[in-house]
C-alpha cells in the first residue's frame, strides 16, 4: 500500500558538470510526465533512448530513459529516471521541466523515506544506504552493504522474536499459577534469560565494532608545551600537518587529522599545551582544547620521559573518559618501548622521534576499543543503535535479577517488553516522526 499520493523529484548525481547526470522521479505521475516529456510509452525496466522535450516542444536534451513500475521499484511506487548529459545547466532545465508537469522537488532522502514507509527497506537498512555513500573506508563499504543486505536487521528481529516467545512463556507461567510445575523457578526461564543475554552482548559487541567503522574513534592529543603533541600528530597521520618547533606554545588552535589503522577511521585532534598563559591568543588555544577534550573518545597524555610527572595536569581532565599516558622521548634515556596497564589505565613508552613504540601504540587504540581487522561478520552501526540495544540489555539484566532474587513474574514480563521495544526502534517498528525527521533530513537530495 502506498503512503503518498504526490510526486517527487530531483537530481541523483553530485552537483557539478560530468559525462552523465541522472534524475530521478518517483510518484503517481509519472507515467504521465513521461507522455508530456518524450511522448512515447514507457516499457518497464527497458532502457529507451529518448528526447527530453521543453513545454514548445523543443528538445532540452536527449539520453536513456528507464521506467520501474510499482511495486517492483527502489521507492515502492513508479519510479522514472532520466539519464541526459552532465551539464548543471541542462539538468535544471529538465527537472523545472519536470516540476512543471506536476512534480515537486523531493527532499532530502525522501526517496529512501518513502521506501522504508512503503516497507521495502526497513529503518536499519536505510540508514545503511547513506553510510555506504559516505563510506571512506573498503571496510565500511562492505559493512555498510551488509547492513543494506538485511544481515543486522535479521540478527535483531531474531532477537524480538526471542524476546516475545519468552515473554509469552512468562505471561502464560503467571496466568497458570495453580500449575504442579512453577515456571518461573524451574530453571527454564532462567537458561533462556541467561542466553538472550549472552546474545544481545554478542551483538553489542559487533555493533560497537561497526560503529567505528562507521564514525571512527576521536582522540585527543594533551600535554604540556613541547611535549610531542604535533610531532605525534604528524607520525601518525603520515606526514607534517602541524608545524614543530623548539618553541613553547607553537601550536595555538585545535588542528585535525583524519587517518585510518588498518581500516578504521580515527579522528587525531592536536590542541595547545596545557599551561598557565598571560597571551590571550594562547588562553583561547587551551579554552578550546579543553571544549574538544570533552568530546574526545580517548585522551593520550603526552609527557617528557625525562620530567617529573605532574599530577596538576591531570586533575584538570574528565574522569569519565579513557586515557592514556604517553612517555615520550625514551631514546634519550634507554627506555625500552612497552605498553603497560596502570591502576589509572595504560601507559605507553615511545620515542616519537626514532619511531620506536609507534606500532605498539596504533595496535593499542585499535585493540583499546575492540576493533578488529577481519569485518566479515560487522555491520555498520550508529551511535543510536548502540545505545539502543545497551538498554535492552539492560533490561534483560533486570529481568534476569527479577527471576533470581524475587521470583515476580509480573516484572520479569515487563522488562522483556521493555527490551523488546527498544530494540524494535532499531528497524523502526516502534519509533517516532522525529526521529524519522532526523535520520532522513541527513540524505543527500535524490536518494
Amino acid at each position: 500500500m502506498l503512503v503518498n499520493q504526490d510526486t517527487i523529484a530531483a537530481i541523483a548525481t553530485p552537483p557539478g558538470n560530468g559525462g552523465v547526470g541522472i534524475i530521478r522521479i518517483s510518484g503517481t505521475l509519472v507515467t504521465e510526465i513521461a507522455k508530456q516529456l518524450f511522448n512515447k510509452p514507457l516499457i518497464p525496466r527497458y532502457a529507451q533512448f529518448s528526447n527530453f522535450l521543453g513545454g514548445d516542444g523543443g528538445i532540452l536534451d536527449y539520453g536513456i530513459s528507464l521506467y520501474f513500475p510499482a511495486p517492483a521499484s527502489y521507492t515502492g511506487e513508479d519510479i522514472l529516471e532520466l539519464q541526459g548529459h552532465g551539464g548543471s545547466v541542462v539538468l535544471d532545465m529538465i527537472l523545472r521541466r519536470v516540476i512543471s508537469l506536476g512534480a515537486r522537488l523531493a527532499k532530502p532522502g525522501e526517496f529512501t523515506e518513502r521506501a522504508f514507509l512503503n516497507d521495502k527497506l526497513d529503518l536499519a537498512q536505510a540508514e545503511a544506504v547513506a553510510d555506504l555513500i559516505k563510506s571512506s573506508t573498503e571496510q565500511s563499504v562492505r559493512s555498510a552493504q551488509k547492513s543494506m543486505q538485511g544481515d543486522f536487521s535479521k540478527q535483531i528481529n531474531e532477537l524480538v522474536t526471542d524476546l516475545t516467545e519468552l515473554r509469552i512463556y512468562v505471561e502464560a507461567a503467571i496466568d497458570f499459577v495453580d500449575e504442579e510445575i512453577d515456571f518461573l523457578t524451574d530453571g527454564v526461564v532462567e537458561k533462556r534469560v541467561k542466553r538472550l543475554l549472552a546474545r544481545i552482548q554478542e551483538i553489542q559487541k559487533t555493533a560497537q565494532q561497526g560503529r567505528l567503522l562507521r564514525d571512527g574513534m576521536t582522540v585527543v592529543l594533551v600535554g604540556k608545551p613541547n611535549a610531542g603533541k604535533s610531532s605525534l600528530l604528524n607520525a601518525l597521520a603520515g606526514h607534517e600537518a602541524a608545524i614543530v618547533t623548539d618553541i613553547a606554545g607553537t601550536t595555538r588552535d585545535v588542528l585535525r587529522e583524519r587517518i585510518q589503522l588498518d581500516g578504521m577511521p580515527l579522528h587525531i585532534i592536536d590542541t595547545a599545551g596545557l599551561r598557565d598563559s598571560d597571551n590571550l591568543i594562547e588562553k583561547e588555544g587551551i579554552r578550546r582544547a579543553h571544549v574538544e577534550i570533552q568530546k574526545a573518545d580517548k585522551i593520550l597524555l603526552l609527557i617528557d620521559a625525562r620530567e617529573a610527572e605532574s599530577d596538576e595536569l591531570l586533575k584538570t581532565l574528565p574522569t569519565h573518559i579513557p586515557i592514556i599516558k604517553v612517555y615520550n622521548k625514551i631514546d634519550l634515556l634507554n627506555i625500552e618501548p612497552e605498553i603497560k596497564q596502570i591502576e589509572t589505565g595504560f601507559s605507553c613508552y615511545l620515542s616519537i622521534k626514532t619511531g620506536q613504540g609507534l606500532n605498539l601504540l596504533r595496535q593499542h587504540l585499535k585493540e583499546s576499543v575492540g576493533f578488529n581487522e577481519a569485518t566479515d561478520n560487522v555491520f555498520i552501526a550508529r551511535r543510536r543503535h548502540i545505545e539502543a540495544i545497551r538498554v535492552a540489555s539492560e533490561f534483560v539484566e533486570n529481568a534476569l535479577n527479577q527471576l533470581q532474587i524475587n521470583q515476580a513474574g509480573e516484572l520479569v514480563a515487563e522488562d522483556l517488553r521493555q527490551a523488546q521495544m527498544s530494540l524494535s526502534e532499531i528497524t523502526g517498528k516502534v519509533t517516532s516522526d522525529d526521529l524519522l525527521g532526523k535520520i532522513f533530513s541527513s540524505f543527500c537530495i535524490g536518494k
